[in-house]
This record gives C-alpha cells, sequence and structure tokens, in this order.
C-alpha cells in the first residue's frame, strides 16, 4: 500500500514540477513579446520543458537576420537577454529561474559545436593519455562539454575564475 502512495506523490510533485516550469515558460514568452513589439522584430515564441527547466526559443522568419541583433556577438546580448528574462519570471514567480533562451537557434548551433568539441577532446585523451585543457568558457557552455565528456566515458572539471574559467578533460 504505501509503494503505491509514494509512487502517487512522486507523480504529484512531478505534475507540480511541471506546471511550474510550464508557468515559468509562459511568464517568459508574456515578457519576450513585449520586447519584440517594442523592438519592432517578428519571432514566434517556443516554449518546452528540457531536462528540469523551462526551455523557451524565438524562431524567425527563416532568415534570421532580423533576430542576429538580439543574439549579438558570441550570443552576448542573447546571454543578456536570458538574464533578464530570469529576472522577469523570479519578479513574478519569488522563485529563481534557471530557464534557457534560444534565439534563431544560435544556442542549439552552439551546444552541437560543444558537445563536438567536448567528444574530440575526450579522444584526444584517450589517445594520448595526457588532460587537455580547453579554452574559457561561459557555465552554459562548460556544461554542454562536461556532458559530452561524460557520455564519451572520461572526466572532466572547471578550472580558473570567471571569466577566464575552462574545461580541463581528465585521463
Amino acid at each position: 500500500m504505501t509503494e503505491t502512495t509514494d509512487t502517487t506523490e512522486e507523480t504529484a510533485e512531478e505534475t507540480d514540477a511541471l506546471s511550474h516550469l510550464e508557468q515559468e515558460g509562459e511568464i517568459a514568452a508574456d515578457y519576450l513579446e513585449g520586447l519584440l513589439d517594442i523592438a519592432d522584430l517578428d519571432g514566434d515564441i517556443d516554449m518546452d520543458v528540457e531536462a528540469d527547466r523551462a526551455a523557451v526559443s524565438i524562431i524567425g522568419d527563416g532568415s534570421g537576420r532580423d533576430l542576429q541583433k538580439l543574439v549579438g556577438r558570441d550570443g552576448e546580448v542573447l546571454e543578456a537577454l536570458q538574464e533578464l528574462t530570469r529576472l522577469a519570471v523570479h519578479r513574478e514567480t519569488g522563485d529563481r529561474s534557471r530557464l534557457m533562451l534560444d534565439i534563431a537557434g544560435f544556442r542549439a548551433r552552439k551546444r552541437e559545436e560543444l558537445a563536438e568539441l567536448g567528444t574530440k577532446a575526450a579522444q584526444d585523451v584517450k589517445g594520448t593519455g595526457e588532460p587537455v585543457k580547453l579554452r574559457p568558457m561561459t557555465p552554459f557552455e562548460r556544461k554542454v562539454v562536461h556532458d559530452a565528456v561524460k557520455a564519451a566515458g572520461l572526466r572532466s572539471e572547471s578550472e580558473g575564475e570567471e571569466p577566464q574559467r575552462c574545461v580541463v578533460v581528465l585521463p
């Protein structure tokens, strides 16, 4: 009998967590729609829940030229907009948000490139037996590389201080 109750409680907790993340996504979407209106930019907003966090994407008309302004050089504007969006969610919910924002597929492409970098670094370490230190990266970038290294069967760690913090792939 207890087993059924535990499962029911876990399901209720998972449902509550999912609805909270969906609420975060809706708040973020409203905030970003307002931003697009102010900036007079066209874009559709897509919401999802990925890896226990709300994920919101702004998708352009195909060319993505207009939305590039919101990505900026190396994603700097995107990072700032993500933080502003997280603050807007925090203001509404009172909870800290881990929401991820993507604009014109920038973060998705970056994730693929970084996963390849992590996999290649792991292969290099397996081949030489020596640690490989990668260039400094943002927390998002480091997380993707750590995940790729782990999937390749090795371990990695971050070292250094922001903004020069980097991933070291270990044998």
